[in-house]
């Protein structure tokens, strides 16, 4: 049996506070728009430090590595599928180094993007392409010193249980995030519904799941809303990565409109809703961050919120998310309220 460092600490604590935005942090440190991030992992490694650092001194529990586009689909668009042991190694390795400057305990997460193909039918990606893309990455991460591996911004069910299948080869728990940014659903119509039945059922399955990304802080917290609504929800441990407000376009350049205090707000209505891990996406700065770990610090859960509210605190959602919502469920003074981890996923994965 492997230990699972996630659930250990999620035993310590009521929830974890995760990281932000790589792409947005490292575009301010000078990467330039085209350019994968991930070559920096080799060529600017005290930057990707520095990042690192950054949000574990604004207080995250969970820092995700740079690798997103770490499968060699995504690699080789940069010429560099030759170097991806290379490249995924050094984003854990870099992290667990800035780690282990820190005197606590913060959990490396290697993060594992879509691979940018579409699977068949729809496309020429084969299931068993894919899982073998996906298990070349984690292997590499899980060599560079990765303890989770995080698998984001899904869109189809097909790629996620690939990618399950594939992170599942070393063994260590997994974590795997839709992101549900057309009216309530992902690009490839996955509900959040089918997310947690997903991550419950399959074989093998995922330790925890959630959302990423989107089109901002209100609709991915009514989309958790929605995954803890969902038969079976209450069992499920679940992730809120929302970007930091809406994207706008300024200058040239696309930036968020999400405000400190919007993020703090969006943090304690994410726990509300049921998240045990709540972390910041697109936009997200360490500063952001900063707020969210003063938000959180000594909180303590509420009843899940209505659709006014978030609305009111954070902004519109869709209609096909509103759709979703069902605010008569009980669990508004149960078992999303409950401060522990939930049974059925308090084990060690084999």
């Amino acid at each position: 049996m492997n230990y699972n460092v996630l659930e250990s600490l999620l035993a310590e604590k009521s929830f974890l506070l995760a990281d932000g935005a790589t792409g947005t942090n490292l575009f301010a440190m000078g990467l330039e728009t085209g350019d994968a991030p991930e070559l920096w992992n080799l060529n600017h490694p005290e930057r990707i430090a520095r990042h690192y650092a950054s949000f574990i001194a604004a207080g995250s529990d969970i820092l995700l590595t740079n690798s997103f586009g770490g499968t060699h689909f995504r690699l080789q668009l940069h010429q560099a599928g030759a170097q991806l042991a290379a490249i995924n190694q050094a984003a854990a390795r870099i992290a667990c180094e800035v780690v282990s400057t820190f005197d606590r305990t913060v959990i490396v997460a290697g993060s594992m993007g879509p691979t940018g193909e579409l699977m068949e039918p729809m496309g020429s990606l084969t299931t068993a392409a894919a899982v073998a893309a996906f298990a070349e990455q984690a292997e590499a991460l899980q060599v560079g010193g990765a303890q989770v591996l995080w698998i984001e911004t899904m869109s189809s069910l097909a790629e996620a249980q690939a990618a399950i299948a594939g992170a599942s080869t070393t063994g260590l728990p997994i974590v795997c995030t839709f992101s549900f940014d057309t009216n309530g659903r992902s690009m490839m119509g996955v509900t959040p519904a089918s997310v947690v039945a997903t991550c419950q059922h399959s074989q093998p399955s995922a330790f925890a799941c959630g959302s990423n990304c989107g089109v901002g802080a209100a609709e991915l917290v009514v989309g958790i809303c929605n995954m803890r609504q969902a038969p079976g929800g209450d069992q499920v441990i679940l992730v809120a990565k929302a970007n930091c407000g809406i994207p706008e376009y300024i200058d040239g350049h696309i930036s968020y409109n999400g405000t400190p205090e919007l993020m703090a707000n969006y943090a304690r209505l994410a726990v509300d809703a049921g998240a045990h891990i709540i972390g910041g996406c697109c936009g997200t700065s360490p500063t952001h961050i900063a707020a969210m770990r003063a938000a959180l610090d000594g909180y303590q859960r509420g009843l899940v919120p209505s659709l006014e509210h978030i609305v009111a605190t954070l902004g519109e959602v869709s209609n096909g998310a509103k759709a979703q919502y069902r605010g008569d469920m009980s669990v508004g003074g149960g078992a999303a309220n409950q401060r522990h981890v939930p049974r059925s996923n308090r084990r060690r994965r084999g």
